[in-house]
């Protein structure tokens, strides 16, 4: 007789191979994961159990309904103390609301120092003491709207309202390894042998089926769908495939990929790629993961590794199995009988058809007709096209549809709500663009280095998070060790991502997300990563020495950092020619890029995005002319003090140090 593996039973038992495990570890069955086989006698015992299990259940049902109606009847009792009002309130309204005499409450006022006849107003914290004198809450109007708000438009389903649904991955992984390639042999295998034409284009996401059950791969950018939705709280990503090359191993990015994974709290399946090349070599693969926290299965660990070819076509029917497998585990489901809610994973201006979505609906099912609301964006949907491009009048749970008709293009990782009508879409979106007015006059403080010890004694920091990037690994180790030693009771220092080379825009969203400050060592943001930070508001610091970051950070959490000096870049050029000058040394021919070059800045000199000399300018030239500085789009000759080892291709970053006001 075939022996039968633990997912298998798991499928026919009608429960989750987690739960089977766990019942297996309690009969003390040793057993180290769901691929496993069984003995007949665990067979026939698990079933007996399992049986019996199910009886004991409905039992039970029953006498939990007469606790739950008394658990409601407790919950408005509580609710009868409370009561909800404005910023202020007049002396009269309120005592009415708490049910007393307004001269008693006069009375009550002048014992508290506060003078108010029966029509004067009152301010919101003044009118919680009294009214808490008279055992009553009060809560604020606008959160409590707020919170409606939040509950109409997403709120919890009933266990026995939720049905399966599909999961929804997302492919991360070093460049060239393999992630495009492995989607597109996915497709293939699965899609276009059984659909005409297969997908006729890509709207963000794609759908796959095997065994009947549907797969959905985002084809956004991996860190995108880790980063600026987490940014958003969102959370899309069910499953994440770590694509790593066998004839390669483990690489910067994909050590981003794995901590970008980590910080979202999503479960990792690893795909060995191109083991079909002769240089392929998968245990070295898993090995270098075993030491970023990845420990295969067959080693003792909870990571499923699945060697594939995405070129030969090998292994996909397995990746796609164990995908199914994960997701059973989380036992992922929805309520697709209720108002829909998704998320928007992608969005545009398009020239012909206007703003354009692509949601993954999360919950509920969304109709063509449904008014909906995406942050500031409102409309009623004109039109829905699944990812074959085919015009579809409602997407379930997980499905990925483009959506037409919206007000405007929403941001990625904003969430879609279906509203009652378009009168009703309108309003919250004219209240949500108010509130953000607000918020941005109030420019929301992210943590920094100058603002730490008020954060801290405020309470609104536990975790300092850091991303170090450095020239070399060595660095980052002796940095990362020397940097979460300064953990103090009020403050854990915790690095959350480290890499060699610049520093990026994965990083810079990375750190938006998980609110974290970088930490550079002889290494420089790129241009484009220097605007994200201003617009992130996220602080980044580069130093040369170790010991200036150190003594930072803990001055910083000690509450003794005193910045005298706030760096200002000013631009940055290019090196397009060099010259040697008798008596002179090495002039640089350069462009100016970005901004503004100025005989008096200073200078550093970058090579690939690292540090090579910080220094002063010596000479600064247009034409045969000496000039005060040099604008973007303009070319001149630039000396540097004292230094001649000036290549084509070396960026020149300007900058001043302006004195910080205290």
């Amino acid at each position: 007789m075939t022996k039968i593996r633990v997912y298998q039973l798991a499928k026919k038992l009608g429960m989750s191979s987690k739960e089977l495990m766990m019942k297996l570890h309690e009969l003390d069955v040793n057993i180290e994961s769901h691929m496993n086989t069984l003995e007949d006698e665990v067979v026939d015992l698990l079933t007996e159990l399992v049986n019996e299990e199910k009886d004991s259940k409905d039992k039970k049902k029953n006498s939990n309904k007469n606790s739950d109606v008394k658990d409601k009847n407790e919950d408005k009792q509580k609710e009868k103390n409370v009561i909800h009002i404005g910023e202020k309130i007049t002396v009269k309204d309120l005592a009415d609301k708490i049910k007393v005499n307004p001269t008693q409450l006069i009375s009550k006022l002048i014992t508290l120092g506060v003078m108010a006849a029966i029509n004067q107003e009152i301010d919101f914290d003044t009118a919680s003491i009294v009214a808490a004198e008279y055992g009553y809450e009060v809560k604020s109007i606008q959160v409590e709207e707020d919170k409606v708000e939040e509950d109409l438009l997403d709120f919890e389903d009933a266990p026995e309202t939720l049905q399966p649904r599909p999961p929804i991955v997302t492919v991360m992984g070093h460049v060239d390894h393999g992630k495009t390639s492995l989607l597109d042999a996915i497709r293939k295998t699965n899609i276009t042998a059984r659909e005409a034409g297969g997908i006729t284009q890509h709207i963000g996401a794609s759908t796959v089926t095997i065994n009947d059950k549907k797969i959905v791969f985002l084809d956004t950018p991996g860190h995108e769908a880790f980063t600026s939705m987490r940014a958003r709280g969102a959370q899309v990503t069910d499953i994440a495939v770590l694509v790593v090359a066998a004839d390669d191993g483990v690489m910067p990015q994909t050590v981003e990929a794995i901590n970008h994974a980590k910080a979202a709290n999503v479960p990792i399946i690893v795909a060995i790629n191109k083991i079909d090349k002769y240089e392929a070599n998968p245990e070295r693969v898993k090995q270098e993961l075993a030491e970023h926290g990845l420990l295969p299965e067959e080693w003792g660990g909870d990571t499923i590794f699945v060697p594939v070819s995405a070129l030969k076509k090998q292994g996909i029917d397995e990746l796609l199995e164990m995908i199914l497998l994960v997701a059973e585990m989380q036992e992922l489901k929805a309520n697709p009988n209720r108002k829909a809610m998704g998320t928007i994973i992608e969005a545009k201006l398009d020239k012909g058809r206007g703003p354009v979505a692509t949601v993954i609906v999360q919950k509920g099912t969304l109709n063509v007709g449904d008014a909906v609301i995406a942050g500031v964006a409102h409309g009623r949907i004109r039109a829905m096209i699944d990812d074959k491009g085919r015009r579809i009048k409602k997407a379930t749970p997980s499905m990925p549809v483009e959506i037409l008709d919206l007000s405007e293009v929403p941001d990625a990782g904003e969430h879609l709500y279906v509203v009652e009508s378009d009168k009703k879409a309108r309003e919250i979106a004219e209240k949500r663009k108010e509130k953000l007015r607000t918020e941005q006059l109030k420019a929301t403080q992210k943590v920094s280095l100058d603002a730490l010890f008020e954060q801290i004694k405020k309470g609104e920091v536990k975790d300092l998070n850091i991303i170090i990037k450095a020239d070399v690994k060595g660095s980052i180790e002796a940095v990362k060790q020397a940097l979460e030693k300064l953990s103090t009771e009020e403050v854990k220092v915790k690095t959350i991502h480290s890499g060699v080379g610049a520093i990026t825009e994965s990083d810079i969203m990375l750190a938006s997300a998980s609110n974290a400050i970088i930490v550079g060592f002889n290494v420089r943001p790129t241009t484009p990563a220097m605007d994200l930070a201003k617009r992130e508001k996220v602080d980044v610091r580069t130093y040369r020495i170790i010991y200036n970051a150190i003594e930072d950070i803990e001055a910083a959490i000690k509450g003794m950092l005193e910045p005298e000096y706030k760096e200002v870049i000013l631009g940055r050029a290019e090196v397009r020619a060099t010259f040697k000058i008798p008596n002179v040394g090495v002039v640089a021919g350069i462009y100016v890029q970005q901004g503004k070059i100025t005989r008096n800045s200073k200078i550093r000199l970058l090579r690939d995005n690292i540090v090579i000399h910080e220094g002063t300018i010596s000479s600064l030239k247009r034409f045969k002319d000496d000039v005060r500085e040099i604008l973007t789009g303009y070319e001149g000759g630039l000396g540097i003090e004292n230094y001649n080892d000036i290549k084509e291709g070396d960026i020149i970053e300007a900058y001043t140090l302006e004195e910080v006001k205290r």
